[in-house]
């Protein structure tokens, strides 16, 4: 179960009474990882180097780390899935269910202690401590919690890759708790380069992005009847679009289709290899996405949700509509 604020207190405690005493600890991130899942692994990776822990942080995909990403501050040190090891305490982080860490989920499965440390309001604890909190607008959020409860230092570079979390999970602090904005002035007075980041985060893409995302945007259609006369407008980015650009390039599509005023609920389908679909989903402010996702077997936040999909653009949009 999700933690309440007593049994997160109690579920920190644990936490630092394991990290603690370990002397190898792996860290886990989601497959197709985004900066917040591969800044909090790289951060208490890096925060547990400092108290001398022996640390493996890996995710699960063979493709390569986004750019952007693997310019983090000890991104070097990420090990191929099938170099491993599998440390009795083994560490998630940002990963909404085991089936988010594919052929990894084994060493979580293998492990004396699995630590999850998730924001998604649909995680159920897959963990045997579960520090899951679905007010925290990142799971960045939550690491430095489990830092500073550590009572390690936090240097410039652990601080970037807790940055890197909080700024791409806030949209750039659009949608921001105070607690985010405390967070990052935090961060930014410890020498974090808040401009080159946000920069190289959110609005660097290659010139091939603009032509993917004309396709995409040409392919928009808005449904003013769904979620009771809400709106809903959706677009659709092809295999060859993102075979093209990689996965990562076609995330930002969704941030652009949402803007649409008419529009509660935005949806942008993404064909990542030829009949296989992710489906991003987010809301403005009124709707609950968790359900609709759990429907199609999937899962997220309240305002920001996904799922994994086969078939047609046009089954898969169907399914979609059908089910609003």
């Amino acid at each position: 179960m999700n933690t309440t604020e007593t049994a997160a207190t109690s579920a920190l405690r644990s936490i630092v009474d394991v990290l603690a005493a370990a002397e190898h600890v792996t860290v886990l991130c989601h497959t197709r990882p985004d900066a917040d899942t591969i800044g909090s692994g790289l951060a208490i990776a890096g925060a547990l180097r400092r108290r001398g822990t022996v640390v493996e942080v890996s995710f699960p995909d063979s493709t390569t780390l986004p750019a952007a990403l693997a310019e983090l501050p000890g991104a070097d040190t990420l090990v191929e899935p099938s170099e491993v090891v599998g440390h009795p305490v083994v560490v998630t982080v940002d990963c909404a269910s085991i089936h988010r860490l594919e052929s990894l989920a084994a060493v979580v499965e293998a492990a004396q202690s699995s630590v999850v440390i998730d924001h998604h309001a649909s995680n159920d604890g897959f963990g045997t401590i579960n520090f899951v909190d679905p007010t925290a607008d990142c799971t960045a959020e939550l690491v430095l919690e489990i830092i500073d409860a550590l009572e390690v230092p936090l240097d410039v570079e652990v601080a970037t890759c807790l940055y890197a979390g909080v700024v791409t999970d806030t949209g750039s602090f659009k949608w921001a708790s105070p607690r985010s904005h405390r967070i990052a002035a935090r961060l930014l007075e410890l020498g974090v380069d808040g401009r080159r980041w946000t920069r190289r985060l959110l609005d660097t893409h290659r010139f091939a992005w603009l032509t993917m995302v004309a396709a995409a945007l040409d392919s928009a259609e808005l449904v003013p009847h769904a979620f009771a006369g809400r709106g809903l407008v959706y677009a659709v980015v092809d295999h060859e679009s993102t075979a093209a650009l990689g996965w990562e390039e076609s995330e930002s599509v969704v941030d652009i289709v949402r803007t649409t005023s008419e529009a509660e609920v935005a949806v942008v389908f993404k064909e990542a290899l030829p009949g296989q679909w992710t489906v991003s989903m987010r809301a403005k402010s009124e709707v609950d996405l968790v359900p609709l996702a759990r429907i199609h077997g999937g899962g997220g936040h309240r305002l920001a949700a996904g799922y994994g999909a086969t078939g047609t653009a046009t089954e898969v949009v169907g399914q979609l509509l059908r089910s609003v």
